[in-house]
């Protein structure tokens, strides 16, 4: 049954041979380029979101001033920018690099396949994010500016603007960008679950699979059953703002809240859906410089799958000041607290990895542990914001950014750094410069600090967030040097991606050249050439352990005896 699924991938499988460029790196059908071509698109799209944050961080830290490369930032273009900010970097930057990139290029190299499932539809996903990105960037150029409405767009912001120039296209083009974006994520989707669960190579069994592969698995459910009721509430806001309906419009006799309801229904499971992609990353490359077998391997499974189904119990905590009936926040508080659980129990899991190791400080591991450190900030910090007493005094402050950022960023940047770092040799062929790459990572993770340790002070003193002069407040005055620091910190961030930029070009160009398994690694692939052939292997492989059991064929397996000796004592344990 596996060579009959081989065989089917491989026939649908269009030869190099004989391509144009254009065919052959620009509208490919091949998993690796399209995984490259949104990694690409994700880093542009990053260093536009940053670029969008420097200007108003700049605007909060010294208020009125004009930003360097800017000019003076009025209070419409600070709230545009901080829309678009929020935006950009989950829906443009986190889920093509997490998704996309890593998805498209990794799934059919770990389970052994030729490509992906549906390789045109694969094509067609990442040209459908990209018009969707065209589409936001132009709604900077609209006469009415882009969206102001926040990246959560809540109503009635959104459907009644304070624009009144005709209709408002900053923000039908923001629906219009996002909706072809989640259009694009459920083709991606659709490829992750089958090619997984259909072409695994023969021996890869469910309970074989690496943890990426798991955690792309997770996410493309998740977004799959949580994005329909949101791209519902983004047709009806359209037709309030292009036609004239009145889904949500309170002065048509609409609920604003409704809109919250279809948003958070998603957007907490979203949350997950970058988060667990970024953590699986970790989870693969601490086993590798611990030289150890990646601990509780099926309680990390499970734990994934509890994290999933409780995702979709839990998005009313963000409504605790909405004026909901206090009854009804008891028992979403119960599940914010309750999904802290699996979480737990998978940082925790890779924390034992840890223990006893032969830890190596390469590049991808300092990002890693990076990653894993400010991933338990955001988990602790989110206790008091999923409890309603507590909530009610921090809704809407810094303290609430500092935990939000403090959970995706570990995941979505810093883990994705150290997966870019990590998988480099096998998508170029060539090896990144280590000390350009840990030059990178002391000023990333020391600026992200620097910016977002801040935050939680200024929210703890009752700094509320998305005020264009909070300087003007009497009371706001004893906590602004706290915006100095943070925005000197996102200024030392801007600065640490210099090395990254002429590490990832140069390297790409002139890197020393990378063996097929550098890091002496035990997933898949790494058993095919850096980097792999068209049809990734030579021949099908056939696997006879799982990637924690050490023994694939093809892969190097210093560390086995090591490996037999932990889980031996594991089990008298």
């Amino acid at each position: 049954m596996a060579e009959t699924k081989s065989e089917a991938v491989s026939s649908s499988i269009e030869p190099h041979e004989g391509m144009g460029f254009w065919r052959r790196y620009i509208f490919s059908v091949d998993h690796k380029v399209i995984g490259k071509q949104y990694l690409f698109l994700g880093l542009f799209m990053g260093f536009v979101g940053v670029g969008l944050s420097y200007v108003f961080r700049w605007q909060l830290a010294w208020p009125g001033t004009a930003v360097p490369g800017w000019g003076k930032v009025n209070a419409p273009q600070y709230y545009e920018l901080v829309t678009m900010h929020g935006t950009v970097m989950v829906f443009f930057v986190a889920m093509p690099v997490l998704l996309g990139a890593f998805g498209n290029f990794l799934i059919p190299l770990m389970v052994g396949a030729r490509d992906m499932a549906f390789p045109r539809l694969n094509m067609a996903s990442f040209w459908t994010i990209f018009v969707g990105t065209i589409l936001l960037l132009a709604s900077f150029f609209v006469p009415s500016g882009a969206s102001r409405a926040g990246w959560t767009n809540y109503v009635p912001m959104s459907a009644s603007p304070t624009y009144t120039g005709g209709v408002y296209w900053g923000e039908v083009l923001w629906l219009l960008a996002v909706a072809i974006d989640f259009a694009s994520v459920l083709m991606g989707g659709i490829n992750f679950l089958t090619t997984a669960i259909a072409m695994r190579a023969p021996g890869m069994t469910m309970w074989r699979l690496p943890m990426l592969v798991w955690g792309e698995l997770a996410a493309s459910v998740m977004f799959m059953l949580s994005v329909g009721p949101l791209i519902a509430g983004v047709v009806m806001l359209l037709l309030d703002l292009l036609v004239g309906t009145a889904f949500f419009d309170p002065q048509k006799g609409a609920d604003p809240l409704l809109w919250q309801h279809l948003f958070w229904f998603f957007g907490h499971p979203e949350v997950y859906v970058v988060a667990v992609p970024g953590l699986v990353i970790v989870q693969e490359i601490i086993p590798v410089f611990s030289r150890k077998p990646l601990f509780g391997y099926r309680l990390i499974v499970w734990s994934i799958i509890a994290a999933s189904v409780l995702s979709f119990m839990v998005w009313a905590h963000h409504m605790f000041v909405s004026g909901m009936d206090p009854t009804l926040a008891e028992p979403f508080s119960v599940t914010t607290i309750a999904i802290s659980i699996p979480f737990a129990l998978m940082l925790f899991a890779t924390i034992a990895t840890l223990w006893g190791g032969q830890i190596t400080f390469s590049t991808p591991m300092l990002f890693a542990l990076g990653a894993l450190a400010n991933f338990l900030l955001g988990g602790v910090s989110g206790i008091p914001l999923g409890t309603n007493a507590s909530d009610i005094y921090l809704h809407d402050t810094y303290f609430v950014i500092a935990h939000f950022h403090n959970t995706l960023v570990p995941t979505a940047v810093i883990a994705g750094f150290g997966g870019i770092y990590y998988w480099f040799p096998k998508m170029f062929g060539r090896m990144t410069n280590e000390a350009l790459g840990k030059i990178h990572f002391v000023l990333t993770w020391v600026g992200f600090n620097t910016v977002f340790i801040p935050l939680f002070l200024i929210g703890l003193g009752g700094g509320q967030r998305r005020i264009y002069r909070s300087a003007a407040y009497t009371f706001y005055k004893p906590l602004q040097p706290l915006h100095v620091i943070a925005t000197v910190g996102l200024l030392i961030i801007i600065v640490g991606q210099i090395p990254f930029l002429v590490n990832f070009f140069w390297s790409m160009l002139r890197g020393a050249k990378a063996p097929a398994n550098p890091w002496h690694a035990a997933t898949l692939e790494w058993a095919t050439d850096s980097p792999p052939p068209h049809e990734n292997f030579h021949t099908t492989p056939t696997v006879v352990r799982g990637p924690y059991e050490y023994s694939v064929p093809g892969i190097e397996q210093d560390w086995a005896p090591q490996a037999a000796e932990i889980e031996a004592g594991a089990a008298r344990a």
